[in-house]
């Protein structure tokens, strides 16, 4: 049973970390694009390493739900921590660059 909600919690933390991996790349590719992107562009350029980390760290978690016991354990904490880490990033960077409100 602890496997599976690793297995969970682990799914849920790399589709978040995914999540902010693509919205950063959607914003960078826009910003290239438009004139006077350049400082959108090196906002997400500073943002990357977060992405980066969060990602490895889920897909870690992931791959520690093959274990058992404290293995789980720990990729329940690792996971759920990249997922939260990920999309509180996601959230922030929404709402500095929201537009038509």
């Amino acid at each position: 049973m602890l496997n599976l909600i690793a297995v969970i919690i682990a799914i849920a933390a790399v589709v978040a970390t995914l999540a902010h991996v693509g919205y950063l790349a959607l914003l960078n590719s826009a910003a290239t694009k438009r004139a006077g992107g350049t400082p959108i562009a090196q906002y997400v350029r500073s943002r990357w390493p977060v992405a980066g980390v969060t990602t490895a760290g889920a897909l870690l978690g992931w791959a520690l739900t093959a274990g058992t016991g404290f293995a789980d354990v720990l990729a329940i904490v690792l996971a759920a921590g990249s997922g939260g880490v990920a999309a509180k990033a996601l959230q922030s960077t929404k709402d500095r660059y929201r537009s038509g409100q």
